[in-house]
């Protein structure tokens, strides 16, 4: 496909359900070679922004293109990759012959299937378990042969929901290592996840959506970088301290002898500490941390309760 197609772009996707709005508007641009997070509260579009891209179901209004052609399509989905969150495998099955079962699906030869399908399955940490049932997979193998399937067409979009949702931590790792391989091979990542630290850990960018409309796409590191979280544990805080450290920091929440800012550049705390010494506080602890993608999330889109 022409690689001069970003391998996502929107202009106002919208999906109504009824008098329900379900998507008001999504636009967005997901770069080819990237990993894009898309975060967001419960009820807030995520699912049927996907299921949109996917042409598993039709916008009610605006343009949506995948590798240059339009979602839906069979030349959009002839590249793509997809693990749902809530998948439903054969179980009957065997794990080399359900990959074998979605590789014809895909138009794949058999020559080409069968050394694909051995690859794959190395690549999950399945290779011992090719000719166990799927029915006698744990949760977390059933993950990983979800994650073989998407990858099996060598696609050059994979959309990956809740892709390490019943993995332990060995089994989360595997999942990021396999993300940076197929991102160094070009690939486009498009995940959604609750887990904010693989996130923040995977992702390129990450675009930020509530009540069905984009509300923020940045990139990572432009969001985290240099914003630090301080907290100040001090007794004899005056009214002039507390209000000499707004030169610092534009908001300072005090609760008893902790005072909490947010700075965007450490070099200031040391003259933070020689201030509140000469103001006469007795310092007990000055603790900076770097702002997580979590705090970053809560500050975004707000305190609604779950993803």
């Amino acid at each position: 496909m022409d690689q001069s197609h970003p391998a996502i772009e929107t202009f106002g996707l919208r999906k109504t359900f009824g008098e329900k709005v379900a998507v008001e508007d999504l636009s967005l641009r997901v770069e080819r070679g990237e990993v894009f997070g898309f975060l967001g509260p419960n009820g807030a579009g995520k699912t049927t922004s996907v299921k949109m891209l996917l042409g598993l179901c039709a916008p009610t209004s605006g343009k949506g293109f995948l590798l240059g052609s339009p979602v839906g399509t069979p030349a959009a989905l002839r590249k793509v990759g997809f693990l749902p969150e809530h998948f439903r495998f054969h179980d009957w099955l065997k794990a080399r012959e359900f990959l074998f079962v979605h590789g014809r699906l895909y138009g794949m030869k058999q020559c080409v299937l069968k050394s694909r399908v051995g690859e794959l399955l190395e690549l999950v940490g399945l290779a011992s378990h090719s000719d166990k049932k799927l029915c006698e997979f744990s949760k977390g193998m059933l993950q990983r042969i979800g994650l073989a399937q998407a990858l099996l067409n060598d696609p050059e979009v994979v959309f990956l929901d809740e892709p390490t949702s019943g993995l332990d931590p060995m089994g989360r790792r595997l999942v990021r290592d396999i993300i940076k391989d197929v991102k160094s091979r070009g690939t486009t990542v498009f995940l959604n996840s609750h887990l904010l630290s693989e996130v923040e850990i995977t992702c390129d960018r990450v675009s930020f959506v509530k009540h069905g409309r984009v509300i923020q796409t940045s990139a990572l590191k432009s969001l985290t970088n240099g914003i630090l979280n301080v907290e100040i544990r001090a007794e004899k805080l005056t009214a002039a301290a507390l209000e000499g450290l707004r030169r610092w920091a534009g908001t300072v929440d005090q609760t008893g002898d902790t005072v909490r800012i947010t700075l965007t550049d450490e070099s200031c705390l040391p003259a933070i500490h020689r201030f509140l010494v000469e103001q006469g506080a007795d310092l007990y602890s000055l603790s900076p941390q770097k702002v997580s993608l979590e705090d970053l999330f809560v500050q975004i889109v707000g305190s609604e309760v779950g993803l």
